[in-house]
């Protein structure tokens, strides 16, 4: 699927889910914010686009003192007009679709709402015994940079495959936790409190530090027959790491293949058919296929 089907996929469900309005300068307003189909709605997407990231990046050269010291009021000017912007562009959110609430509690509109509270918060948080709590809040403007999911057609793709792969995902990492459990515990009798492992938990913290390859070396087995299970745990690491990745590429993949337009084309060697409409050669014996010629609409 094209990234131009995707954000038409994209714009069809959202119309569905919110309440695509009918007539009016509501639709009109629906139209450049939702859908990406007409110059205004480009437009729109790319500015928005661009703002997203300036204000993210001026959350982080915020969070460097020397920067900050020497360009507050800069900061303080950008930030505050990216919130506005920002607002008016969740208040026109809210304001063309006919269902604003269910627009607001979605993951999109939370997302768009933490993109302004904290400033606002600030504002109700004066006095330097609230510094740490209004430091808090100004980092959570990154969250900004989640709006950029709603304007690229990968991401929802990506979504797509997670939630598609969250049950294998789900019992993969029961399986981890049992392994992790049960050398974490093992480990626990073998080395005891006085080589470090004071407890199960930390025990089971150092197996999923082991198994997850990172290695801390807080913790380490210190008798043979723990450092033989630890190289175990090593060695079974690599395979863990690479089976989410193969479970979400596996969904994708059936995806993309499940959403290839299907054709009668044929091989005029083998005479096997279903081949994709882009395709140039015979998928079972290689010979060269022929043009591929489209019905008239």
């Amino acid at each position: 699927m094209s990234a131009d089907s995707r954000r038409d996929w994209g714009a069809a469900a959202d119309a569905q889910r919110y309440g695509k309005p009918e007539r009016g300068w509501r639709l009109r307003l629906y139209t450049i914010i939702f859908e990406a189909d007409t110059r205004a709605g480009k437009t729109f997407d790319l500015v928005l686009l661009a703002c997203i990231l300036l204000s993210v990046v001026v959350v982080i050269l915020d969070s460097v003192q020397s920067i900050a010291r020497n360009h507050a009021a800069l900061f303080d000017l950008l930030e505050w007009t990216f919130t506005i912007l920002f607002s008016i562009e969740y208040a026109a959110r809210l304001s063309c679709v006919r269902r604003p609430l269910r627009y607001a509690s979605s993951f999109f509109g939370v997302v768009d709402l933490l993109a302004v509270l904290p400033a606002y918060l600030t504002l109700l948080l004066p006095g330097a015994q609230y510094l740490l709590d209004v430091r808090i809040l100004r980092l959570l403007r990154v969250f900004r940079i989640l709006k950029l999911a709603a304007y690229v057609g990968e991401y929802r793709a990506l979504g797509s495959a997670l939630s598609a792969s969250r049950r294998k995902i789900f019992i993969f990492l029961s399986v981890v936790l049992m392994i992790a459990l049960l050398m974490g515990t093992l480990l626990y009798v073998i080395e005891g409190p006085e080589r470090g492992y004071t407890s199960i938990p930390v025990s089971v913290y150092w197996a999923i530090v082991t198994m997850t390859t990172v290695g801390y070396g807080d913790i380490t087995p210190q008798t043979d027959f723990g450092r033989l299970i630890a190289s175990v745990m090593m060695l079974l690491g690599w395979g863990i790491l690479a089976v989410p990745t193969g479970i979400v590429s596996a969904e994708m993949t059936a995806r993309r293949f499940a959403q290839r337009e299907p054709t009668t084309r044929s091989c005029h060697e083998c005479l096997s058919e279903g081949h994709e409409a882009q395709a140039q050669f015979c998928k079972d014996c290689g010979a060269k296929l022929p043009p591929h010629q489209r019905d008239p609409p």
